[in-house]
């Protein structure tokens, strides 16, 4: 869950949870000390509090636990809070990638395209039910997806703009 207007963001002492240009909440985990004030200000209660010790004992790259040693993720010390990040990775590899391709003039321009970005959660998922994407292109399948008038955002009614939306599930009980 990402807010417009996050109450997350307002009482975090040591600024670690900030709002970007591109509308993203992020988290600076080298700054976080662990208050726990934004997960008690967050009406979604999307954030946790890491009790675990992930960077112990790893650096083994030839076992499955030294493979959670992702170089795009930042490896979170204990003691911090975790949320979503969107894939901050992802798009800025997108980003990344159009640019390059722009430059060798394999592309007329160097924004990203719809559905180049995929993030984690939309990649795992098998019913295809998470889109990702540029809700200021007008042409992508998600803007599409949130102009319809079915479309909701949890606790609206806040005022924190969430930028996660959802659509109804239809179910046909006729069967």
């Amino acid at each position: 869950m990402h807010c417009e207007n996050a109450p997350c963001e307002v009482v975090c002492p040591v600024n670690a949870t900030v709002h970007n240009a591109e509308g993203l909440n992020e988290m600076v985990y080298n700054r976080c000390v662990g208050t726990r004030y934004c997960s008690n200000n967050c009406p979604y209660k999307v954030r946790h509090f890491n009790f675990l010790h992930y960077t112990q004992g790893m650096g083994d790259t030839s076992s499955p636990l030294g493979l959670m040693m992702n170089p795009n993720v930042t490896v979170r010390y204990r003691g911090v809070m975790e949320k979503c990040t969107y894939c901050v990775q992802r798009i800025n590899a997108g980003r990344t990638e159009a640019k390059k391709q722009f430059v060798d003039g394999q592309r007329d321009s160097d924004l990203v395209r719809d559905g180049e970005v995929v993030t984690a959660c939309a990649q795992a998922c098998p019913t295809q039910a998470i889109i990702f994407g540029n809700l200021n292109d007008r042409g992508a399948a998600v803007t599409k997806l949130a102009a319809s008038p079915e479309n909701y955002g949890l606790l609206d009614e806040l005022q924190t703009k969430p930028r996660t939306t959802y659509l109804p599930r239809y179910v046909n009980k006729a069967t």
